[in-house]
């Protein structure tokens, strides 16, 4: 036990947990889900950074380019990689690629953004009158 605690005390983090990072899953959540959590981001930082593996590939590229489209961000950075997995079904590693994706705010995105709020405050008035 004393040397795994020593193993512990030892240990380097080579990359620390980025607080503007988000790991995207094809699986588990929603294309915009991803989308309006990289505009939260963008909001609290300047930049975002997207990041998948294997499959999920495909959902990072979809929602960057939906953020460049819409004005509210530009590619910074593109980095593709392969890294080791462990399969447990087959007992073995396995390499599955990666892809990570920084992207920063444009000049006008809390413009775009506030006007996309007050849109959707306007929207919300109207329905609400329709109720009553």
């Amino acid at each position: 036990m004393e040397e795994v605690t020593e193993g512990v005390k030892n240990l380097t983090v080579t990359e620390p947990h980025k607080k503007n990072r988000i790991q995207v899953s094809n699986t588990k959540k929603p294309l915009f889900f991803y989308v309006n959590l990289a505009k939260r981001y963008m909001q609290l930082h300047t930049e975002v950074e997207l990041s998948a593996l294997g499959m999920a590939i495909a959902t990072v590229v979809t929602v960057a380019e939906i953020l460049k489209n819409n004005g509210l961000a530009v590619e910074k950075k593109i980095m593709t990689s392969t890294v080791d997995v462990n399969d447990e079904s087959r007992g073995r590693p396995m390499q599955k690629a990666k892809i990570e994706i920084v992207l920063g705010k444009t000049e006008n995105f809390d413009e775009l953004m506030a006007a996309a709020a007050a849109e959707r405050e306007v929207a919300a008035a109207e329905e609400g009158d329709e109720q009553t």
